[in-house]
């Protein structure tokens, strides 16, 4: 299951985030999420964990939780379709994004 996490600090590593969803079960991959031209992390990132079962377990236990001075918001990552959607409706009712 992909696990989107956000409200990550600054200086957070991937494996950090992977030692912090371990004692859920296996962690496939950690993926942090960067500025292009600068490289700082956006805040945000994506946990690949097998089984839906472990997964729903770490989404439970570390929503919330604090990493590097910042409460973690932890839940099932939505499909990429359904969030490019939401940036395409904010776009053509002129809001901006940033």
């Amino acid at each position: 299951m992909n696990i989107f996490v956000g409200n990550l600090g600054p200086d957070v590593t991937e494996a950090e985030v992977a030692e912090l969803f371990k004692p859920f079960g296996h962690v496939e991959s950690v993926q942090l999420m960067r500025e292009l031209f600068t490289g700082k992390l956006r805040g945000f990132g994506f946990v690949e964990m097998p089984g839906k079962q472990h997964s729903l377990a770490a989404i439970a236990g570390l929503n919330g939780k604090e990493l590097a001075g910042r409460a973690l918001q932890v839940n099932e990552a939505r499909p990429e379709s359904v969030a490019a959607g939401a940036v395409s409706r904010h776009i053509s009712l002129g809001k901006r994004l940033i």
